[in-house]
C-alpha cells in the first residue's frame, strides 16, 4: 500500500511540474476559457472604395483590418466566438452582398453600414465592437479614444471605459478618457454593448507610424481583447 501512495505523490509531483512549466497560452488546455460562451461581433472599419482617412501611403481601412484581425485571434484564442463584418481589403457589401449594385458611392457607403448593423441584429451578439484610425488637419493631436453612445445599451459605458482603461495601462501612450456620442449610426442602432475604438490619429506623424506597426497593432489588439475581458468579469460579478 504505501508503495502504490508513493507512486501516487511521485506521479502528482510530476503533474505539478508539467503544469507549471507549461506556458501561459497552453495552460487554457486546463482551465477554463475566460471568454466562453461570449459572443463578439468584430468589425474593421471602412473597406474597398471607401479607405477611411489617410496620410500619405497609410489608409485606415488597412490599419482597421490588421487590427480587427489580431483582435479575433486573440478573443477566440479566449475562447469567444467571433463574427467579423469583413476579412478582406473590400467592404462589407463586397463580401456579404456582391452582386448588389449602387448609383453613387455615397449611396454604396450608406448601404453598407445598413448591411453591418444588420450584421449585428441578426448574429445576436454579447458584444459589439467596432475598430478605426482617425485623422485631422493638425499634426499635434493623438491618442487612442473609445466611444459609446450616449442613448445605446446602459452597458456600452462599462464596456467602453473598460477597454479604454485597458488602451491606457497596456500602450501608456494617452490620457483621453472614454466619450459619449450622438452622431454614430452604427452605435446608435445596435441593441447590444457596443463601442468604437479610434486607435489613434494617421496625422500625427509618430503615432501614424505605431499604427503601420505589426507589433504595436498587436498591442492594440492586446489591450482591446483585455478590456473586453475586464468587462466580462464586471458584468458577470
Amino acid at each position: 500500500m504505501k508503495r502504490w501512495i508513493a507512486l501516487g505523490v511521485i506521479l502528482l509531483c510530476c503533474l505539478l511540474v508539467v503544469f507549471y512549466e507549461t506556458s501561459a497560452s497552453d495552460r487554457r488546455f486546463f482551465l477554463p476559457e475566460p471568454l466562453g460562451g461570449v459572443k463578439i461581433v468584430v468589425d474593421a472599419g471602412h473597406g474597398g472604395i471607401d479607405g477611411g482617412a489617410s496620410s500619405g501611403e497609410v489608409i485606415e481601412k488597412d490599419v482597421t483590418l490588421a487590427i480587427a484581425k489580431k483582435v479575433e485571434r486573440q478573443l477566440k484564442r479566449m475562447g469567444a466566438e467571433v463574427v467579423m463584418t469583413r476579412t478582406t481589403d473590400e467592404d462589407v457589401l463586397a463580401e456579404h452582398a456582391p452582386s448588389e449594385e449602387f448609383a453613387t458611392l455615397r449611396e454604396r457607403k450608406k448601404q453598407d453600414i445598413f448591411l453591418r448593423a444588420n450584421l449585428v441584429k441578426s448574429n445576436e451578439p454579447d458584444i459589439f465592437i467596432t475598430i478605426h484610425a482617425n485623422a485631422i488637419p493638425e499634426e499635434k493631436w493623438r491618442g487612442a479614444q473609445v466611444f459609446y453612445h450616449k442613448d445605446g445599451h446602459a452597458n456600452s459605458e462599462l464596456l467602453a471605459k473598460s477597454v479604454q482603461s485597458s488602451i491606457k495601462e497596456t500602450l501608456q501612450n494617452t490620457d483621453r478618457e472614454a466619450l459619449a456620442i450622438k452622431q454614430i449610426y452604427l452605435l446608435k442602432k445596435t441593441e447590444v454593448p457596443s463601442v468604437l475604438v479610434e486607435t489613434g490619429f494617421l496625422s500625427n506623424n509618430e503615432e501614424r507610424k505605431l499604427l503601420s506597426d505589426e507589433d504595436y497593432q498587436e498591442k492594440m489588439a492586446n489591450a482591446i481583447v483585455e478590456g473586453i475581458e475586464n468587462y466580462v468579469n464586471l458584468e458577470f460579478e
